[in-house]
């Protein structure tokens, strides 16, 4: 989901890239933030204006024959430099070992974007609560830099294993954002655990809730927050880590999956989709490309318009009413309930 910009900037010159194709940042920069975890300062190579953003959007980057997504971590402010943090996963599928282990300043990536699918919505009566497990501080740390230059009110609450393995305390612990920002650990050591049903309270009418971190903690967090009372379209959730994918043949409850059809709106044509294949694999073979990065529905590169049909869902992006509507899916993992879809292409 997308919103207007909470800080209004003077006006910068207009970027000559266009974030929907691949283009080239330099590494002008790289730290270690943890044990774990790498930070990247990107910029293009003549220093050039870079296209803006809004708090919660992600590059795509290119490692290694793979693409992989990284919530942008800078101030939206900053034209001239991208900030990613990678966090290095040892039983990953070899992208951000690969980042962490051989890339280095002055070495050059292959992006695309910046994207946004877990964008602030406009201010309400209640300020934001955002919440972040791990890695998944990258996001909600610009979302905080962002509401501060808007002088807007939030709360944001983070949690770590320990915290060894947490990125950004110092900025986090600086005053920068006032007596806004909590710290909690898994471990118990300096500070306690963090007490979702505590936190979530009950929801107060008009406030949003935003959460990114390990799939465990945004499932708890849903299904208190909604217990709790919180209004379904006001929760919000980026999950940077996916699940195992499934066969293809298999459907997310143990069920052969069906044969059906896709047709292209734009052109009418009906492309059959094998039960053995994805959508998003079928329509390439046929000529119809639609871009993809995770193939399991957690990313959003594919999200993708239904003008008919019902699709059947199993993504881990859309929420249960998103779902429900049944006006967008994630072609690389869900399929079809109806022998025929019709997508917006």
């Amino acid at each position: 989901m997308s919103s207007a910009p909470l800080v209004q900037r003077p006006a910068a010159p207009a970027s000559l890239i266009d974030p929907s194709q691949w283009f080239a940042l330099q590494v002008v920069s790289r730290r270690n933030e943890t044990r774990d975890i790498v930070v990247f300062d990107l910029a293009l190579a003549d220093g050039a204006t870079l296209p803006s953003f809004t708090a919660g959007a992600h590059l795509e980057v290119q490692v290694g024959g793979l693409i992989r997504h990284y919530s942008l971590c800078s101030s939206p402010d900053d034209r001239a430099h991208y900030r990613i943090a990678v966090q290095r996963e040892t039983a990953g599928r070899g992208g951000s070992a690969l980042l962490c282990d051989t890339v280095g300043p002055g070495d050059t990536l292959a992006v695309r974007g910046p994207f946004n699918h877990f964008a602030l919505q406009q201010p309400a009566a209640q300020p934001p609560l955002l919440l972040a497990g791990g890695i998944g501080v990258t996001p909600v740390l610009c979302m905080a830099l962002e509401l501060t230059a808007a002088g807007l009110d939030f709360e944001l609450h983070f949690s770590g294993r320990s915290l060894e393995h947490m990125a950004f305390l110092p900025l986090l612990r600086s005053g920068v954002f006032g007596h806004r920002v909590h710290l909690y650990a898994d471990d118990g050591r300096g500070v306690a655990p963090m007490d979702l049903p505590t936190l979530l309270g009950s929801g107060k009418p008009g406030r949003h809730l935003y959460v990114c971190g390990p799939g465990g903690m945004i499932d708890a967090a849903d299904r208190i927050a909604r217990a709790q009372g919180w209004a379904g379209d006001h929760i919000h959730f980026e999950r940077f880590g996916a699940p195992a994918a499934l066969p293809p043949g298999t459907a997310t409850g143990g069920d052969t999956c069906e044969a059906f059809e896709v047709e292209i709106a734009s052109t009418g044509r009906r492309i059959p989709i094998a039960a053995d294949q994805s959508i998003v694999t079928a329509l390439a073979a046929a000529g119809v490309h639609i871009p993809m990065s995770c193939e399991v529905g957690v990313c959003g590169s594919c999200r993708t318009r239904v003008l008919a049909g019902v699709p059947d869902h199993r993504d881990l992006l859309l929420s249960p009413e998103e779902q429900a509507a049944n006006t967008e899916f994630t072609p690389c993992c869900s399929r079809s309930k109806t022998p025929l879809l019709v997508l917006d292409l």
